[in-house]
């Protein structure tokens, strides 16, 4: 059995993205498949890109620093692209937790002018959402 291959539609398929956002990646550099005529096939190397571009976006990296780190690779080697990585996913941790804190302060002000405001209600409830 050869390697994977996917197509464009089966790569979109499979990662779910819309093929606008393929193209884009391909348009600044992130991936790089193989060309047959018009058609293109992504390798296993295009794969892990893909799965390394989706998990950092969802991490909250920026395209400009996925696209970066994953040129670290090729250019010096997957120590300094490990290093690189945990220096980025330091200072990321660091914006997630601040962000969760103050997604925390919002919810527990919410909660509280929620209460103060269904207290103003005869039954004191007001139907919708309730606190769990």
């Amino acid at each position: 059995m050869g390697e994977e291959r996917l197509s464009f539609k089966e790569m979109c398929a499979r990662f779910e993205v819309t093929p606008r956002t393929l193209r884009y990646y391909e348009y600044i550099e992130l991936l790089s498949p193989a060309r047959e005529g018009r058609a293109r096939f992504y390798g296993p190397r295009e794969i892990a890109r893909m799965t390394l571009i989706l998990r950092g976006r969802r991490f909250g990296f920026s395209l400009e620093e996925i696209r970066q780190w994953l040129e670290l690779y090729e250019t010096e080697g997957s120590e300094e692209q490990i290093r690189v990585f945990v220096t980025h996913a330091d200072r990321q941790l660091q914006a997630l937790r601040e962000e969760a804190r103050r997604l925390e302060e919002t919810i527990a002000e919410l909660e509280a002018t929620r209460a103060e405001a269904a207290a103003l209600l005869p039954e004191g409830g007001g139907g919708g959402a309730r606190e769990k």
